[in-house]
Order: structure tokens, then C-alpha cells, then sequence
């Protein structure tokens, strides 16, 4: 695997581009009111369905958690995109031994509070509109080596247009509790639960 690299001030500077670069790109980009644990750190488990979804996750990350961001990336994708290291990325092989090494690095990293992990559960790019998310096993193994206090995070993230050229994203969270306090097939009933919901909310989503 590829450990992350990351480094304070390349980070920070790319979350301020970032941001603006997104501000230009989206109409909208809109927070769903959310309580953060404080002296937690937090696994944000979110939907994949675009080539933005790191981007959100680094959003959320400096925005609204005041986490420091880290992001699990599929391995040859991290390769060919190394600047990404700089800033958090640190890669899995998915169906290899070197995967198990990547999971225990994250649940390292998950155990200072002041780590933020991104992890994208489905293992794949999935259209936002399903209605099924499913959760991979490896999230329980990784889960299960936390040893810190650990807030499960799940960010349902959903496009819309309405009267605007350029799309609107909004991104629906839900705490999922603790780390090793709740049983894996209840963490997967519980973010499929929600991903359902955030799909009915969004249909009353102001713009």
C-alpha cells in the first residue's frame, strides 16, 4: 500500500482552491445541519457516484468537521495521481493481502481525534439515484481495529439542477454512531435506511 504524505500547508492551500474551484463549478453547495461528537475522530462512509466525491469528502473534512483529511483511494488510481498523496490519499488494493494492511492503517489513523477518513463503501462509481447502498466487509474489519472513540459518519450526497445551468449538490449526513458500539449489519441497515430518506428529502429540498 501506499501510506499518505500529508503535508499541513499543501493541504490547507489546496482545501481554499478547492473550495473555490467548486464554488464556480456547482450552483449550490449546501450542508445538511449536523452535531459532530466533539473528541471523536470521524469515518465518513459516502456514496460514489462521481469523479467529485474526494473533493466533497475534503469539503466537509475543513468546512464542516475541522478534521484532518484522509481519503482512501483505489491503488492505480493513487499512482497515477500522486499530488493526491501530498494531501491525505493513502491507497487499497481491494482482493489482495496488501488490503488488510490499508485498513489497519486507517483504523491508526482513526484512533487521534483530530483524523477525518474518508472511505467510499460501495467499491465502485454507482448512480446517486439508487436506491441500495451497499457496504462492503472490509469496512467491519476495519471498524472493528479502532481502538479510539470513533463517530461513523454517512454522506449521502445528491445532485440537482432546478432552474440553474449549473448542478446543485447537497449533502444529507447521518450519524451512525459510535465505533464498535453498533453491530456491522445494524451500521448497514442503518445507512441504507438513511440513503432512502435523503432520496425522499431531497425531493423538498429548498432552491
Amino acid at each position: 500500500m501506499i501510506p499518505a504524505r500529508r503535508n499541513k500547508t499543501l493541504s490547507n492551500i489546496f482545501a481554499i482552491y478547492m473550495r473555490y474551484r467548486m464554488r464556480k463549478a456547482f450552483k449550490t453547495i449546501e450542508v445538511m445541519p449536523f452535531e459532530v461528537k466533539p473528541g471523536h475522530s470521524i469515518l465518513l462512509l459516502a456514496n460514489h457516484f462521481s469523479w467529485w466525491d474526494g473533493f466533497f469528502g475534503n469539503y466537509l473534512a475543513y468546512w464542516t468537521f475541522k478534521r484532518k483529511l484522509f481519503i482512501m483511494m483505489q491503488h492505480d488510481h493513487l499512482e497515477k495521481r500522486m499530488l493526491f498523496n501530498l494531501f491525505g490519499g493513502f491507497s487499497i488494493e481491494r482482493g489482495t493481502r496488501e488490503m488488510l494492511k490499508s485498513l489497519w492503517y486507517a483504523a491508526d489513523l482513526l484512533n487521534d481525534p483530530e483524523n477525518l477518513v474518508v472511505v467510499f463503501p460501495q467499491g465502485e462509481l454507482i448512480s446517486n439515484h439508487t436506491d441500495h447502498v451497499s457496504v462492503e466487509k472490509g469496512i467491519e474489519r476495519l471498524v472493528k481495529h479502532i481502538k479510539g472513540p470513533c463517530q461513523i459518519v454517512y454522506c449521502a450526497t445528491l445532485i440537482d439542477y432546478f432552474e440553474s445551468l449549473k448542478p446543485s449538490a447537497y449533502m444529507h449526513l447521518f450519524d451512525c454512531g459510535v465505533a464498535n458500539e453498533v453491530p456491522f449489519e445494524e451500521l448497514v441497515a442503518r445507512v441504507e435506511a438513511f440513503h432512502k430518506q435523503a432520496l425522499k428529502d431531497q425531493v423538498n429540498v429548498a432552491h
